[in-house]
């Protein structure tokens, strides 16, 4: 009466289809891309005020470089592309 493996052929097809998708990583990431840049930019307005830098500031900073970085990892897909050696 399970129905766990259907389910898992299902979001392992949708997995699947998202990683040979390459329209869907490049808006994906991009987002990520955009939305990493659109945070570190309201960093910079509030200290290019004339606000010392404070924690929250490093933090938005930290975030949006967090935020950018997934988004290139999104769209250059590495793990996809690893191979296993043989020996």
């Amino acid at each position: 009466m399970s129905t766990a493996p259907e389910s898992t052929a299902a979001s392992s097809k949708s997995i699947q289809a998202f990683k040979n998708c390459w329209s869907c990583r490049a808006i994906s990431g991009g987002g990520l891309i955009l939305s990493g840049a659109y945070v570190f930019s309201a960093a910079r307005r509030v200290m290019r005020q004339g606000a010392s830098t404070s924690m929250g500031s490093v933090a938005q900073i930290t975030f949006a470089a967090g935020l950018a970085a997934w988004g290139l990892v999104i769209i250059t897909d590495p793990v996809g592309k690893a191979q296993r050696k043989t020996t």
